[in-house]
């Protein structure tokens, strides 16, 4: 029996990813062990292509170091409990394509907080919001070392600033 080498299973699996079949991409994650460590990489280079903003926020909450919680700790909101990925995601990530706010008040909204509290205004920002994407930031800046597009509201950069 002869076994393909890695860069031939890359390929195949890129090509479903190129095509935008990711149903059958995530099939293929629980096939073997060994083809999950090779399509883990590839959904995760763009994870907003195929994850909706709560889930993955909460996957990125999971990543956070206890340097980049202590930012959120005064706002008592309650992060994500859950055990510790399998992998560090976010290493594999090239690209976090979505408005970053979103996703935040998204999760918080769905973990039960006020959404009367958030504002679409830049004046009225909600300080909760903006703490948690600056850990967001601060962490993927710190684990994804492909990083190469990072798309999020500009007016958390002046905020971040002072």
């Amino acid at each position: 029996m002869i076994a393909l080498p890695n860069e031939c299973f890359l390929k195949i699996f890129s090509n479903f990813s190129n095509d935008g079949d990711y149903k059958s991409l995530f099939s293929c994650l629980f096939v073997n062990r060994h083809w999950c460590r090779i399509i883990i990489p590839i959904l995760w280079r763009q994870p907003t292509v195929h994850f909706d903003d709560r889930r993955l926020i909460r996957m990125y909450l999971l990543e956070l170091n206890s340097e980049e919680q202590a930012s959120i700790v005064p706002f008592k909101i309650i992060l994500p409990v859950d055990p510790k990925p399998l992998f560090e995601y976010t290493s594999f990530t090239t690209s976090v394509g979505f408005c970053l706010d979103d996703g935040v008040k998204n999760w918080l909204i769905d973990e039960g907080y006020r959404t009367d509290r958030f504002h679409d205004s830049d004046d009225d920002y909600d300080e909760p919001v903006n703490a948690i994407i600056c850990s967001l930031i601060v962490m993927l800046l710190r684990t994804s070392n492909n990083l190469k597009h990072l798309r999020f509201n500009g007016s958390i950069c002046n905020k971040m600033k002072h």
